[in-house]
């Protein structure tokens, strides 16, 4: 009897564990699906401006979880590399141009915020940071230029280092995008209003002196004039980089070697038939695996652009035109290649589409989330 006892409560033992291993496992894989999704917007400071939301990168569901509020036009946003902390512009003019610093809690998914500079440039429209955790870099739309922050070990921001200002020939300087090459030996800045990108070399460590970009020769590489370059994006394999032009509606395939960059095609992006003064070309992004690319049209269009990417020489050909909500000013897609998520400004949402596998084209999901002015996501894993 006793050894049955023995035995009965031995086997009761073995089921909970395999009980409670088989549900960690379970939670295991919940939790390598879920990520946290931030919303940058346009805000007046005293309302909520940053939202942070629960997305399931297989199901697509969104649950918000915590918002900020304290800082006027948090319109873009980037995260460290360790995924520690959390920098927004403020897209202001005069003294209220400035860069936010927040420490992110993974367990809770919400922001404290450490402090902020002021970037003397008006504007900052973008904003980016090194691997290394040393700098924060802007570019300062209205300003025309460009700022450099070191950052403190805690994550907070010390004052401008460098600034980097452009003079007014012809055509107003507008600075619209910071890009780090994939090894982060240079870094490349667009000049939407002189249809330049800029060429720097980067220092990781500050060189010693705190300067963290120098003028790179060549130190300018001219577009098609009227082009407008916006936004950049590089291939997954680093051989390839692609520019969205505002102003003209096309998109511009680099071929890029050891900090060159070379032009190998001009393509349509947005398809309207209309002046050019009224395009408003915005973002562009590769899918994790490389074999698609997609742009977004605001202005008339209101569409995102489909394309496929040649293996061979990076060059792209449309897929497909999807109707989206008002003004898409910014999108991102999940790590996954699954989901490709729009944050339309004038249609106040956060809105879901699939991405096809096979031909990249989008099928619209139906789900959204109703946020004030959303125009900027970024993605954090949640803690395991």
């Amino acid at each position: 009897m006793f050894k049955h006892l023995i035995l009965v409560s031995s086997f009761v033992l073995l089921c909970f564990s395999c009980s409670s291993s088989t549900n960690k496992a379970k939670q295991s894989a919940n939790n390598n699906n879920m990520l946290y999704m931030i919303v940058g917007s346009y805000a007046p400071e005293d309302s909520k401006g940053i939202y942070v939301y629960r997305f399931n990168t297989e199901t697509g569901d969104m649950e918000q979880v915590s918002d900020v509020s304290g800082i006027a036009n948090p319109t873009y946003l980037v995260v460290s590399n360790d995924e520690k902390y959390v920098y927004s512009v403020a897209e202001n003019g005069k003294n209220e141009a400035a860069v936010y610093a927040y420490a992110f809690d993974k367990k809770t998914g919400s922001l404290r915020f450490l402090n902020k500079q002021q970037t003397d440039g008006d504007g900052p429209c973008y904003i980016n940071t090194d691997k290394g955790g040393h700098f924060v870099v802007t570019a300062n739309y209205s300003g025309g230029s460009i700022s450099v922050f070191p950052l403190n070990k805690d994550g907070s921001l010390l004052p401008v280092s460098q600034l980097f200002k452009y003079s007014d020939v012809g055509r107003v300087s507008h600075l619209h995008t910071i890009a780090l090459s994939p090894d982060e030996k240079y870094l490349f800045a667009t000049d939407l209003g002189q249809d330049k990108i800029y060429k720097f070399t980067v220092h990781p460590d500050g060189g010693g002196t705190g300067q963290f970009l120098q003028p790179s020769d060549p130190i300018e590489i001219q577009l098609e004039a009227g082009s407008g370059p916006r936004h950049l994006a590089f291939h997954p394999n680093g051989k390839y980089l692609y520019c969205i032009n505002e102003l003209s509606g096309r998109t511009t395939v680099f071929k890029y070697t050891a900090g060159n960059l070379e032009a190998i095609q001009y393509i349509t992006s947005d398809t309207t038939t209309y002046v050019t003064r009224n395009r408003g070309s915005a973002d562009i992004h590769t899918t994790p695996d490389g074999r698609f690319l997609y742009t977004s049209n605001r202005g008339k269009a209101n569409t995102i652009t489909s394309y496929s990417i040649n293996s061979t020489d990076g060059t792209i050909a449309p897929v497909d035109y999807q109707p989206t909500g008002m003004h898409p000013r910014n999108f991102i897609i999940t790590p996954n290649g699954k989901f490709l998520l729009i944050a339309s400004r004038d249609s106040n949402s956060v809105h879901l589409y699939e991405i096809d596998q096979t031909t990249g084209r989008l099928k619209d999901t139906g789900k959204e989330e109703q946020v004030s002015k959303p125009v900027c996501l970024k993605f954090i894993k949640m803690a395991e």
